[in-house]
């Protein structure tokens, strides 16, 4: 598997070739190509900053001598009027990442926001948040890099880093048991170490998995349960595995899910529902 720069690396190139083509003739029509400058990145929005070290990777990539200035770290809290970096470079650089870095940045930003906020809501429990795969196709390396900076946890990064069991799967299998047995022996024999997951969708289901599970699988996923549900379901499971709740999870309701002692709730809304923050990059004429 390619590491996070190497991926980073191939977003960043193929986003470039995407918007640049055959030349940006907007600064090749009226700019000198040896000419250099300076830019800064405005804030102006409240939240977290999340993309300043995805910025210094993108400038770094296209221009290797570029220098960059952090004033303010991912993760940190941001405000309007604000600046988070400068960069210096050829113009005709700083032009062409232009859109890249505020594109990143604004969508990352976004949902670290949206993280921290949910986070937040469970200071003093137990419970961590997890993201999900409902991701931007070819985005989902930095949407997940933004959950991680606004204190959330990533769960599996794609589907196959980790098997999940869930209700097609076990339909298609002919049940709980049949899908887990199955899975279980493909890692034996095929994929040493790679964790079994199963979404359950009902208590029956979680005794199913209890039964038959200890050993060879690692986590229950209780999917659209109710609070009370859950309190249910851990009953059963003790603290034989891992437990996840999903579905119907939101920021006016998290705290009642993290009151019942559930390890992780997932939240897809962590990523499709965030809104990118205002931010702008803007020449420093000298």
């Amino acid at each position: 598997m390619q590491s996070f720069n190497e991926r980073l690396h191939h977003l960043i190139k193929e986003a470039l070739a995407e918007d640049v083509g055959d030349g940006d003739h907007s600064s090749l029509s009226c700019i000198p190509s040896a000419q250099k400058g300076k830019a800064v990145l405005k804030i102006k929005q409240d939240g977290i900053i999340a993309g300043v070290d995805i910025a210094l990777q993108i400038f770094n990539y296209t221009e290797p001598s570029s220098i960059f200035n952090i004033y303010k770290k991912d993760g940190e809290a941001m405000h309007n009027g604000e600046n988070a970096f400068e960069v210096e470079a050829h113009i005709h650089t700083i032009l062409k990442c232009e859109r890249l870095v505020l594109n990143c940045m604004q969508r990352m930003s976004g949902i670290a926001t949206l993280t921290h906020q949910y986070t937040e809501k469970l200071k003093g429990y137990k419970t961590r948040l997890l993201d999900t795969r409902k991701t931007t196709p070819n985005f989902r390396l930095l949407e997940k890099e933004a959950v991680r900076i606004g204190g959330g946890v990533n769960h599996r990064f794609g589907l196959f880093d980790m098997i999940m069991l869930k209700d097609n799967h076990i339909d298609y299998a002919g049940g709980i048991e049949k899908a887990i047995e199955k899975a279980w022996q493909y890692v034996r024999t095929k994929k040493p170490g790679l964790k079994i997951e199963v979404e359950t969708r009902n208590i029956d289901d979680v005794k199913k998995v209890c039964a038959v599970g200890k050993g060879k699988v690692f986590r229950i996923m209780v999917d659209n349960f109710t609070p009370a549900q859950i309190k249910e379901a851990l009953d059963v499971i003790k603290n034989d595995f891992e437990t996840e709740a999903s579905g119907g999870i939101n920021l006016n309701n998290i705290e009642s899910y993290a009151e019942t002692g559930v390890d992780y709730v997932s939240v897809g809304g962590l990523i499709h529902q965030a809104q990118s923050l205002d931010l702008s990059l803007k020449a420093v004429v000298i």
